[in-house]
């Protein structure tokens, strides 16, 4: 029999124990003629979909499996035979991920055995584990389906442990198949993979001793090799084959089946969308839906109804109306929340028949790309959001989607710099002048600006397994916000493990794993300022008698007759246009308001753009200036080519959207719909390996065929590294434009509202609280200090007794409402001080220092923190007496309550203004 198949190999995913990505492995077993390879990372399937794709593009076999090393038994490689087969290994992995802290796994011998059904199994009993512990078992487990891996690494008594492990095979009845125990694709990895060893270890190369391998033979060798090596052992190189072959199991047969548990009984899903979609047009608008609009909801039903997307968007429907339900403010983004079936689900309030569909489709039915629906919460009540998930839908099909943290630059060099024995100064200032890992002159100037010498042996060998480090993952963490919800057990898709934060449970895949298996997610995400609009919201309800939600505000847009803004919606841009945007939404920074009086914006696409135009894309790209010009009609709006000014007449022919970019491939350049979505892959990618450079050439071929000039796609290219840093897509930016005008109308017209609303919902935004304080003062806006007799925990609008008239809607220069700032602006100040203030407070306002000790109970650091903060001024004294009488306090005992004990007075000097 000819032919190997190598059966055991550890990826990176094998976290600092593999040391070659799970697509070099797969790639280098192809490459040397290998006729499958089995990937088995530590009770885990994180890397498993990257090697199924490197499998589909080289044509291998892939086993699909992994390494469990049970807490009363020698450890096993379990690879599944069928889907069957796979479900049980998911649900083996997640059950020992579940009961552990995150990054182990606790599994039983009765665990394996509960789960082995389908299940082909490489014993590892290497020469430190008692010669037949649980051999007996596995044996009966597994019958004919148990083997033993027998392994030779040319180490001390190579032979002698070779016969041992046959030896123990054939007493145990268990047939011998030969592995080298991979860890690396190549050779040349070893001394990385030692690095991975004293990362993990926690000590130096030095320090390393025998937990370092003894060779570097755990690569990924020939069949001839492997033949040599076992010269005399040939049927276990042969039996490689015969494990292969029971293996019939492939990604590809993973079909993911969105929940249908969300469909009225007795109703189909087309029809309980199409009833919800046009129940919530009538809503929007209520002198009736015009007929553009049922024209557009049938045309975008029908796509969906094709593409099979029922499930995802009802699901999304389903998390918003419980959002709502619970009073908590939440807007969808991205391409498909553009869509005028989103609006009338209620999921996005920007109403597209009136801003104008950003794209002809909304989902990309050519490339079956799966809509992009991202929802913003409030972030102080996202969680609640993120439990109902868990609840409706139960751990065994919900998770949030992983993240892999992976090794950059700077933490590459640090590790390495370490581990390599360097002194942490040498190490700091390594990683904090080498900024580059690729080009030899950048990296020998810092090299001399850090005080190294780049010709010595250690650092030239730091930088270069550095450079190989970086890129590696280190850990999975959880998504932001990316939920995975299946029809049935998502622990028989994908193996489940606990998050770091408690009552959190994460799937071992990310986004681009997801992805790439057509699984879908719906991102459940956290943003500050929804947390205050929604807060403004109920300030002006309570103080204005006006009840306000995103739509109705975004209503006010409204134009004249002449196609200008209207009255409310001009005082709007004229405010935006000074760039007086303190405390607004993305448009707070000093750039945006150095960019604000140069744009004008004087419409609602005008803030689309202003949201994506400070961007590192388009200034990267060298477009901001063109634009601006064309604006002003300094500069003739011209397109490199005709077929560009489809995709670029909204933007006066300049590119300033990701979705831009990715369109000009196409048209310009002749991209596929398949290749433009390896390019924006490679954009996601490029930190990590910098894949976007082989797309350079591609650009500027295609469109030098097209005769669009070089310079034209230079910039191009610089705007799409531009978008690796940060993407901005311009179905976001529609999205984003909307809090734009919401917070800029809230700021223009109720300033004090908006001001409690922003100090409310502290930590958040561009801006400190002091900033955000004296803005509003400058405004007209009275701000009254945190003072224990009239303070809440959070800032409160005056009434009559702080002297405020009747409450009316702000104008512009007069603040209404008095802003009375809460306790919550006290830094050490805690919630549960301010519970004991407020319910002492009750019977009467505190007349000195002493009685409000004697009746909140609080002293100490507490009370000095008050009276440091100045906030015993109703009490008619200053900040330094408050001081010395919260020193001098005392907490008296049991049978002296109430008694207040004076010293002599004494007189301070006051406090200067400086002070």
């Amino acid at each position: 029999m000819s032919g190997y198949a190598e059966l055991l190999c550890r990826s990176n995913f094998s976290f600092l124990r593999g040391a070659s990505h799970p697509a070099e492995l797969v790639e280098r077993a192809a490459t040397i003629g290998h006729k499958a390879i089995g990937i088995a990372d530590d009770a885990s399937l994180a890397g498993i979909v990257r090697a199924h794709e490197a499998a589909r593009a080289h044509g291998i076999k892939l086993l699909v499996g992994a390494r469990i090393k049970p807490a009363d038994g020698c450890e096993l490689a379990l690879y599944a035979s069928d889907r069957a087969a796979y479900g049980r290994l998911c649900r083996l992995i997640t059950l020992g991920r579940r009961r552990a802290p995150k990054g182990e796994c606790h599994l039983t011998v009765k665990d394996i055995a509960d789960h082995a059904d389908g299940l082909n199994a490489l014993v590892l009993a290497n020469k430190n584990d008692e010669c037949g512990v649980n051999l007996d078992q596995y044996r009966e487990i597994f019958a004919d389906r148990c083997y033993f891996a027998v392994m030779r690494h040319l180490g001390d008594n190579d032979a002698r442990d070779l016969a041992r492990q046959f030896a123990l095979a054939e007493r145990f009845g268990i047939a011998p198949v030969a592995t080298n125990d991979v860890h690396y694709h190549v050779r040349e990895r070893q001394p990385l993979q030692d690095v991975l060893t004293c990362i993990r270890e926690g000590c130096t190369i030095h320090e390393a001793g025998y937990r370092l391998f003894s060779n570097a033979e755990r690569y990924l060798k020939e069949e001839a090799r492997m033949r040599t090596l076992f010269a005399d052992y040939e049927h276990a190189v042969d039996r490689t084959l015969e494990v292969a072959d029971c293996c019939h199991f492939n990604l590809d047969e993973l079909r993911y089946e969105y929940p249908d548990d969300i469909c009225p009984h007795g109703m189909t899903l087309a029809q309980h969308i199409r009833a919800l979609t046009f129940e919530g047009a009538e809503q929007c608008y209520p002198d009736g839906v015009p007929e553009s609009v049922r024209s557009l909801l049938d045309k975008e039903l029908a796509l969906i109804a094709e593409l099979r997307y029922e499930p995802y968007f009802l699901t999304v429907h389903d998390i918003v109306r419980f959002a709502r339900s619970r009073g908590i403010l939440c807007q969808g983004r991205g391409s498909a929340a553009n869509s005028a079936v989103c609006f009338c689900l209620g999921i996005t309030s920007v109403d597209p028949a009136h801003h104008e569909m950003l794209f002809e489709r909304f989902i990309s039915k050519e490339r079956a790309e799966p809509p992009d629906i991202d929802v913003d919460f409030e972030h102080e009540r996202r969680e609640e959001v993120i439990q109902y998930i868990y609840e409706k839908y139960g751990r065994d099909r919900a998770g949030l989607t992983a993240t892999v943290i992976s090794y950059r630059r700077k933490s590459a060099l640090r590790e390495v710099g370490k581990t390599m024995g360097l002194s942490l100064d040498q190490v700091d200032a390594l990683s904090k002048n080498v900024d580059s890992l690729s080009d030899p002159k950048i990296m020998k100037e810092r090299l001399r600006d850090a005080g190294l010498d780049g010709k010595d042996r250690t650092v030239k060998l730091v930088l270069h397994l550095a450079r190989e480090l970086r890129g590696f993952p280190r850990h999975l963490s959880q998504h932001v916000g990316g939920f995975v919800i299946t029809r049935g057990r998502l622990d028989e898709l994908v193996p489940i493990e606990n998050a770091a934060m408690d009552a959190r449970t994460v799937i071992e895949w990310d986004k681009d794993d997801i992805d790439a298996l057509g699984i879908l997610k719906v991102d459940c995400l956290a943003l500050g300022m929804l947390t205050a609009i929604r807060k403004c919201f109920d300030l002006i309800e309570k103080h204005h008698g006006k009840r306000y939600d995103l739509a109705t505000v975004l209503a006010t847009d409204q134009r004249d007759p002449d196609n200008k803004p209207a009255p409310v919606a001009r005082g709007v841009y004229d405010m935006i246009c000074d760039g007086d945007t303190v405390g607004t939404f993305q448009i707070e920074s000093r750039a945006q308001m150095q960019m604000l009086p140069r744009l004008k914006p004087r419409c609602f696409y005008d803030l689309v753009i202003e949201v994506a135009i400070i961007r590192p894309g388009p200034i990267q790209g060298g477009m901001v200036h063109p634009y601006l010009r064309r604006r002003d009609g300094v500069e003739a709006v011209e397109y490199p080519h005709p077929c560009t000014e489809p995709v670029l007449r909204r933007t006066l022919g300049v590119p300033l959207f990701q979705e831009q970019a990715m369109q000009l491939a196409v048209v310009a350049a002749g991209y596929t719909p398949g290749e433009a979505d390896q390019l924006r892959k490679a954009m996601a990618a490029w930190k990590r390996n910098g894949s976007l450079d082989k797309h350079r050439e591609k650009l500027l071929t295609g469109m030098a065929a097209k005769g669009i000039a070089p310079e034209f796609t230079d910039k191009l290219y610089k705007q799409l590294l531009g978008f690796c840093d940060y993407g901005f897509p311009e179905s976001h930016s529609a999205s984003f434009a909307l809090l734009v005008y919401v917070s800029c109308y809230l700021k223009r017209y109720y300033p004090a509202a908006y001001l409690a609303a922003m100090l409310n919902s502290q930590p958040l935004g561009f801006y400190s609280p002091a900033s955000l304080v004296r803005d509003a003062k400058d405004h007209g806006v009275e701000v009254l200090p945190t003072d224990v007799n009239a303070s809440h925990w959070d800032g409160t609008l005056g009434d009559v007794a702080d002297g405020v008239a009747e409450d009316t809607p702000a104008t512009w220069g007069h603040g209404g409402p008095t802003v009375r700032l809460g306790f919550r602006q006290i830094k050490g100040l805690d919630a549960d001080t301010e519970a004991k203030i407020v319910a002492a407070r009750e019977h009467g306002p505190f007349v000195s220092v002493d009685d409000f000790a004697q009746r909140t109970g609080i002293y100490g650091r507490q009370l000095s923190i008050l009276a440091d903060a100045d906030a015993f001024q109703s009490l008619g004294i200053s900040r330094r007496d408050a001081l010395w009488q919260a020193k001098s306090a005392t907490k008296m005992p049991p049978l002296f309550s109430g008694l207040i004990v004076r010293e002599n007075p004494i007189t301070l000097p006051a406090m200067g203004e400086m002070e």
